[in-house]
């Protein structure tokens, strides 16, 4: 729970910062970046994490891997977090603000996980039943898993929608374990 307060308040701040330079989506651009890398790199994640690595090795990787790639303020920002040792919480304040950016500019992420990949007409439908306020735009997010054997998983914020055959399969066999007509000796 500090965790997320630490990351919200650097986050914000930046977001704060950026917009005032107006180059928020440059900076969004940068901590997409960041967090991608972190995600693909399971090793540039732990170093982050590491705390035996010493924070000038931390900051000299960090400037290696992103300066050329990020803006300045994004750049000089990292600094910041770095000389205080927060060198940890970069991931969770990339994540923090991409999130705090999309609510800024009413951008609503949906997840779509399906057994095979959706369609256009699909796709479309989903954005229409979903797109209830016209003015937010819409993100989906699509996932394959082969394991829901069929139908989709829809995730909004904190709601979810599973019709899945898997699921069903599962209710399924729950309700015949519960079975109230056998007679058990």
């Amino acid at each position: 729970m500090a965790d997320s307060k630490v990351a919200r308040r650097y986050a914000k701040s930046l977001l704060g910062l950026a917009q005032e330079r107006k180059i928020a989506d440059k900076v969004y651009e940068d901590m997409q970046l960041i967090t991608a890398t972190c995600d693909s790199s399971r090793d540039l994640f732990t170093l982050l994490r590491n705390p035996i690595v010493n924070t000038d090795k931390k900051d000299a990787i960090i400037k290696a891997i992103f300066g050329a790639r990020i803006d300045a303020l994004s750049l000089a920002f990292i600094n910041i977090i770095t000389r205080k040792g927060r060198e940890f919480y970069l991931y969770d304040i990339a994540s923090e603000f991409v999130q705090l950016y999309k609510n800024s500019k009413g951008i609503l992420t949906v997840h779509v996980t399906t057994a095979t990949k959706i369609d256009a007409a699909l796709r479309d439908q989903i954005l229409a039943k979903v797109n209830l306020n016209k003015d937010q735009s819409i993100e989906i997010v699509e996932k394959l898993d082969p394991s829901l054997i069929g139908g989709f998983i829809l995730r909004v914020g904190d709601k979810q929608f599973d019709t899945s055959v898997s699921k069903k399969l599962k209710q399924l066999k729950n309700e015949f374990d519960d079975n109230l007509y056998v007679k058990e000796y």
